[in-house]
Order: C-alpha cells, then sequence, then structure tokens
C-alpha cells in the first residue's frame, strides 16, 4: 500500500491549494479527483459565469454606444460559438492546473475517493494511506421534491444548453439566481426571476437589496417575491409552473436555490468525521475534523462558499500542519461580489449587523448616474454606501452597485481590514473623473 504524508479528496481550488502548499514543505503528497481538475469554480462555476456574464454585458454595449458616435449593426448572438470558446478556455484551465500539481510533485490519481478508515482511502482500484487528509470536495446543487422536479435544470446545466431559453424561470433569490437571471436578460431571453421570501440578497444590507431590485426591474426583468413554484407540467416544448401566485409558462426553468456539501460516498461512516445539522463537515478554526487527522475547507464545511476563502483556508492548514506556521484564516472582512449588471461589491457589516454589534453608527450613502451614462443615455444608476461606528470612527462596511463595484471593493476591504477610519477615507484624494472617488467624498447630508 503506498504511503503518503497528505492525501487530498477533491482537485477544486481548495484542494490544489492545499496539496501544493503541503508539497512546498516537502512533505508526500497525493490528490484524487474523479472529474476536471478545478472543482466547481474552475467549471461549473465562477469562469464560466464570468465569460457568460462578459458576453450578456455586449448588448448594452452596443445601445450605449449609439450617443458616443458609433453605429453598430448587430445580426444575430450566437449561442454555440460561445459555448465553444468557453470550452477551449475551461479545458485550458484544466491543464494549467495539471501541470501546476506535477511541476509541484504531487502525485495526481484519477477516481472518486472513499475512505476504508481514519488513514486508508480506496481509490482507482487501488488503497493508499496517509498520515493526514485533506476533504475539499465541495458541493452541488440543491433542488426541493415537488411535482416536476424532473423539468428543471440547475446552474451545472446552463453551461452546456443545447440552445439558449426564449423564455426561462429563474427560481432563487441568492446570487447564482440574481447573476444568471441578468445574464440570461442580456442574451435577449424572456425572465422571469421568483423569490420565495420578501427580498433578494437576503444576506446583504438592506439598501444594497432594495437598490439592486429597482435595477432588475429596469432591465426588464419579471421580479416576483413571496413566490414559491408548488408544481411543474409539461405542454409541448413549454413548461407550466403551478405558484402560490398563479401560473407561470416558459421553455426553460433554473432551480438556483443553495447547494449541498458534497459528502455523499466518501465512507466517512468508516471515519470519526462528524457533520452539522446542515450536512456540512463539522471542523474547528484550523479546519480539523472531529477525527484527529482529517481536515475539511470550502463548501464542504459551513464556511461562506467562496473560492478564495477554500483557498486560503487550504494554505493555512497546510502552513500549520506542515510548515512552522500555526495559523487560523483571517474571517473578518471578507469582500464579496454578485457580477449582476450593475454588479455589487461588499465587505464588512451591513447596516442592520452594525446596529446590532456596535451601537450607533453613522451611515453615509449617495446614489447617482455615471458620466458615461449622462451622455449614452442609459437610465442605470450606481450606489455607495458607507457605514462608520460613532465611537471609534471606523469604517465597519462598504457597499457598492455600479459597473466596477467588484474591482473597487477589493481595495475597500484592504482599507477595512488595516482599521481605516471615515476621516481617512476624508483625507484620501479621489481619482477624477470616476465612481470611485464617491468613497472619499461622501459626507453627512
Amino acid at each position: 500500500m503506498k504511503q503518503y504524508d497528505l492525501v487530498v479528496i477533491g482537485g477544486g481550488s481548495g484542494g490544489i491549494a492545499g496539496a501544493r502548499k503541503a508539497a512546498s514543505y516537502g512533505a508526500k503528497v497525493a490528490l484524487c479527483e474523479k472529474s476536471d481538475l478545478g472543482g466547481t469554480c474552475v467549471n461549473l462555476g465562477c469562469v464560466p459565469k464570468k465569460l457568460f456574464y462578459y458576453a450578456s454585458e455586449f448588448s448594452e454595449y452596443f445601445k450605449d454606444s449609439k450617443n458616443f458616435g458609433w453605429d453598430v449593426s448587430v445580426k444575430k448572438f450566437d449561442w454555440h460559438r460561445l459555448l465553444e470558446n468557453k470550452n477551449k478556455e475551461i479545458s485550458r484551465l484544466n491543464g494549467v492546473y495539471q501541470k501546476l500539481l506535477s511541476d509541484s510533485g504531487v502525485d495526481l490519481i484519477i477516481g472518486a475517493a472513499k475512505f476504508s478508515g481514519n488513514h486508508e482511502i480506496s481509490v482507482g482500484g487501488q488503497k493508499i494511506s496517509a498520515n493526514k487528509i485533506l476533504l475539499a470536495t465541495g458541493g452541488y446543487p440543491f433542488v426541493p421534491n415537488f411535482p416536476g422536479k424532473e423539468y428543471v435544470v440547475t446552474s451545472d446545466d446552463m453551461f452546456f444548453l443545447k440552445r439558449i431559453p426564449k423564455k426561462i424561470i429563474i427560481v432563487g433569490g441568492g446570487f447564482i439566481a440574481i447573476e444568471f437571471a441578468f445574464i440570461m436578460r442580456g442574451f435577449g431571453c424572456d425572465v422571469t426571476l421568483l423569490v420565495r421570501g420578501k427580498r433578494i440578497l437576503k444576506n446583504f444590507d438592506h439598501d444594497v437589496s432594495e437598490f439592486l431590485t429597482n435595477e432588475i426591474r429596469k432591465k426588464g426583468i419579471n421580479l416576483k417575491v413571496e413566490t414559491e413554484i408548488k408544481s411543474i407540467a409539461k405542454k409541448g416544448s413549454n413548461l407550466i409552473s403551478t405558484s402560490n401566485k398563479g401560473k407561470f409558462e416558459s421553455d426553460t426553468i433554473l432551480y438556483a436555490t443553495g447547494r449541498i456539501p458534497s459528502t455523499d460516498n466518501l465512507g466517512l461512516n468508516n471515519t470519526k468525521v462528524e457533520l452539522n445539522n446542515n450536512g456540512t463537515v463539522k471542523v474547528d478554526s484550523y479546519s480539523k475534523t472531529t477525527a484527529s487527522n482529517v481536515f475539511a475547507v470550502g463548501d464542504i464545511t459551513s464556511s461562506m462558499a467562496l473560492t478564495p476563502i477554500a483557498i486560503n483556508a487550504a494554505r493555512a492548514f497546510a502552513d500549520s500542519e506542515f510548515g512552522k506556521n500555526k495559523r487560523k484564516m483571517r474571517q473578518v472582512n471578507i469582500p464579496a461580489a454578485v457580477f449582476s449588471q450593475p454588479s455589487v461589491g461588499t465587505v464588512g457589516l451591513s447596516e442592520e449587523v452594525a446596529n446590532e454589534k456596535h451601537g450607533t453608527v453613522r451611515v453615509y450613502k449617495t446614489s447617482f448616474r455615471a458620466l458615461k451614462h449622462n451622455m449614452s443615455g442609459n437610465e442605470g444608476r450606481e450606489f455607495m454606501k458607507i457605514i462608520v461606528s460613532e465611537k471609534t470612527n471606523k469604517v465597519l462596511g462598504v457597499h457598492i452597485v455600479g459597473k466596477d463595484a467588484a474591482e473597487i471593493i477589493q481595495m475597500a476591504a484592504v482599507a477595512l481590514n488595516c482599521g481605516a477610519t471615515k476621516k481617512q477615507f476624508d483625507e484620501t484624494i479621489g481619482v477624477h473623473p470616476t465612481s470611485a472617488e464617491e468613497l472619499v467624498t461622501m459626507r453627512l447630508v
């Protein structure tokens, strides 16, 4: 039986980061993966979604260009060309990850790995053992049970549809649902967005949710809140959805209602690894499970389902277990983005949470039309909000809805992690003319 210092189960961003970092310390490492390298992010998530996002923006760019002197005539949008080029790029990235593992001295074992015990794994027709094992198997889309469930697609399927939908219903109010609503609308689809709760992005700052709701409707997306599908029936080539708010007809129904951790078929019953009530793997602040030699990172745990979190947690694990720097992953002021149109960038606390944790806070916010759209005629607006502690003057949260929100928020996150105060924001010279300069010019009215 082949022996390793570390076996990683899962070849996504977290698993690959942990494997390479451990190998850099001289550990003998194997990584087991049953599918394409790169995990959800590269194959079925962040990367293909961002490519679709870029593609969908062009429809608005073409319209905006007219008042800037461009006479653009668009014949059609070629869905199949987009899919073909997307597949080429994903294939290239798969190869990049394989080379990174090879160059790092990590053994790649293709196959579904399963525990035979805390230290022993069966994979690819062989058994291997390891002093330590890292679980990084990610998650997969969740669809609730109801009559007609078999007719729906998930986010995994959206990147491989044989034809672009004419009329699509998207169910959900989180990241994935919102992003696909804008993407499909940009491709010219008739989009209906059904949200079970009272508002979209329920865990975001309330003003962000409300502002983006208005932008959703400006784009012609039919948003219905407090709406839940009870059943789906097929009628010719169309689907009839029956909900608590009536019936909806479409040719495609996308369910973006959350994800489930991939713990199935891992043989965890042969280990001392315990699960939380929501099915995620129970870990401590150093990513250690209830089995002393088994660790877990990424979407299989209860951490935020963001690729950079999985990567950072995996590197912290490798530093702690194979290096000389025992450390936890920093859990505060984690920036996040929603690739809507306009996009959302957020870091720190929402106004609601800031009030609960810090008592009195000062809130600065502004809404404006970007300079470009004063000339383009586009009715889209942007929004920015800063939340400040009354007691310390420290900035507790920054929230942006706008064209480059996802880019701007990265540096706002650096400022918050440095403990920046509102006074320091005010003393910073803005870059003019930009939307970002609003962050350093906002004053109380």
